[in-house]
């Protein structure tokens, strides 16, 4: 059997995130936004989001991207929700049998206001 290889990415909520004021993480999610939209943009990222309701609450998103490990260190390190400590990438190879998943170009929110419109 062959597989495709990806790169995925566990976005964390580290145990003690720095404490900031409401307004300073609502422009860092918007900016973390952006910067995901980039890299979709880019095709670094073949997809992307959040979880809800999980068992671990620390872990806030998944990211599946068509680039090597390495690359994505260093994509995610530039992301402002990473680099300011309110998150933190976990990277890792991931196989799954050759041809089962495919991904198809969609459009990505850049700020949380377009979350809120529900467009």
């Amino acid at each position: 059997m062959r597989f495709d290889q990806h790169t995925v990415v566990l976005l964390v909520r580290p145990d003690h995130p720095p404490e900031l004021p409401r307004d300073a993480l609502d422009r860092l999610q918007d900016a973390h936004l952006a910067h995901q939209a980039g890299l979709v943009e880019q095709g670094a990222v073949l997809a992307a989001g959040p979880f809800l309701g999980g068992d671990d609450q620390r872990i806030r998103g998944f990211v599946v991207l068509g680039v090597d490990p390495q690359m994505a260190r260093e994509l995610y390190a530039n992301d402002p929700a990473v680099s300011s400590g309110q998150l933190v990438a976990r990277v890792m190879s991931w196989m799954v049998p050759e041809g089962v998943l495919r991904f198809e170009e969609v459009a990505v929110p850049t700020a949380m206001l377009e979350l809120a419109a529900g467009d």
